[in-house]
């Protein structure tokens, strides 16, 4: 009986949803688009995702013997420049949580890491409808939903990514989150998703595996341990199985929406604007018999937002930006034990830094997944390993002294080199010789490689400060 209630009420809600539609599009591009859909779909198998790493990093990593190493180079002393990211707090107040009669008037509200937002949807939107389930019910839900008053919904989002400077990722996790408060279906949540990404360019496919909604982006560098379709010579990841098993195969059509050829691009070359959750932490090390202590606020709310990425390429990792508020304290309390020393003394110093401020846990034991950290991400948690202290050395040698980096891919390691005249293990990337310095590698100063390693030459070089 209950059964009977469920399938008269679903078909009920798609005798409505359809009285709505299949008028005329506004946008020629849907009228093209609904004959892909409604043309013959082919299969398409899933290439398993790439990992990170071909073997599995040590479980442990041996310290070296501590020595000294003799100074050279110019004293040092190290300048705090003030940069725009000061100016970004009355940014942020204008994304504030909303007033409270500001959030009844939107048909959908939320947190969205701090922000509350707000929007309202068109209502041949909400009763779109993936039915049957099928490749039919997706052709009813875009006819439904292209048929609808979108411009204004579309518009709201594009205007909320950029007051809060959202990156590609960031709109991937807003749209997901509107998709998802509209609709508990997940099949519905992920067709609106497809809608609102084709609508604001990007190349985005939906797919029928066991007759639910797989939704794949277009992304043109590697996304590592996601499954991925090949259409032609573009790459399509899905993304929403990532670090799952693969999602097999799906029936998909092969055109892109017209005009919808903008690949999701990963890179965090600035920070999203989001509220400020402020929050503090001290870092204590031991070096050379002496105590140290390194003192900075951070924002939770952008530790929460990096904590969602998927495994993106390392360059996007070694060229995001730290906050400058956590940026300044780390630098200002630095200055206090490293100016005045000769320059290769305050390199050391900064690699001991991060050599001895966390302590080495491989990912798989910390998070149960293989997870590369942003900077502000290896300060955040008391655990790290080889590349989330390459990211962080990296970040702080060229902010600090304004040295050229590399970072040094092995097969079960990341390491980093640094643009000096300095004596030591060395690698040679085009032209320049960098020497080795590895963050991970406890004790060891600037030149000394880790001895399994020190005959290997890297498989891959990250050049930082290059998309």
């Amino acid at each position: 009986m209950s059964c009977a209630t469920l399938n008269a009420q679903s078909f009920s809600d798609f005798k409505r949803s359809q009285s709505k539609s299949f008028n005329t599009y506004k946008d020629e591009r849907d009228n093209a688009f609904d004959n892909y859909l409604k043309g013959q779909w082919n299969a398409y198998e899933a290439y398993t995702g790439e990992p990170l790493y071909e073997e599995k990093k040590p479980k442990e990593i041996a310290p070296s013997k501590l020595k000294a190493s003799k100074p050279v180079g110019p004293k040092i002393t190290i300048k705090i420049e003030k940069t725009v990211d000061l100016e970004l707090k009355p940014e942020v107040k204008k994304i504030e949580p909303l007033q409270e009669p500001l959030a009844k008037s939107k048909d959908i509200n939320f947190d969205f890491y701090g922000a509350q937002l707000g929007f309202n949807v068109p209502s041949g939107i909400k009763h779109s409808n993936y039915y049957p389930q099928n490749q039919k019910g997706v052709g009813n839900f875009f006819s439904s939903a292209a048929s609808s008053e979108y411009d204004s919904f579309i518009s709201e989002i594009d205007k909320a990514s950029k007051n809060m400077n959202l990156n590609d990722w960031g709109i991937y996790l807003l749209i997901t989150k509107i998709s998802d408060s509209i609709f508990t279906n997940q099949d519905n949540s992920k067709l609106l998703s497809w809608f609102i990404f084709n609508k604001m360019g990007y190349a985005v496919k939906v797919g029928l595996a066991k007759q639910h909604i797989v939704l794949m982006h277009y992304c043109d560098k590697v996304i590592y341990s996601t499954p991925n379709y090949n259409f032609s010579d573009k790459k399509y990841y899905a993304i929403s199985s990532y670090d799952k098993e693969s999602a097999g195969r799906v029936f998909s059509y092969k055109q892109d929406y017209p005009d919808s050829t903008k690949a999701l691009d990963l890179s965090l070359v600035s920070l999203p604007k989001l509220p400020l959750d402020t929050k503090t932490k001290t870092l204590n090390f031991r070096h050379f018999a002496q105590e140290y202590s390194v003192s900075f606020e951070y924002n939770k709310n952008l530790i929460d937002f990096m904590s969602t990425y998927p495994q993106a390429d390392y360059q996007t990792y070694f060229n995001a930006p730290l906050e400058h508020k956590t940026y300044e304290d780390i630098a200002s309390s630095l200055k206090k034990y490293i100016d005045g020393r000769k320059a290769s003394d305050a390199m050391n110093f900064v690699l001991a830094f991060v050599q001895k401020s966390f302590k080495y846990e491989r990912d798989n034991e910390q998070f149960a997944r293989e997870k590369v950290m942003f900077a502000a991400e290896t300060l955040y948690y008391d655990k790290s390993d080889c590349e989330d202290r390459a990211v962080l050395y990296s970040y702080l040698v060229r902010e600090l002294f304004h040295v050229p980096v590399v970072g040094l891919k092995y097969k079960n390691h990341m390491s980093t080199a640094i643009y000096v005249p300095m004596d030591g293990d060395s690698v040679k990337v085009g032209s320049r010789k960098f020497i080795i310095a590895d963050p991970t590698y406890v004790n060891a100063t600037i030149g000394m490689s880790m001895p399994s390693y020190k005959s290997i030459k890297p498989q891959s070089y990250i050049e930082i400060g290059k998309k």
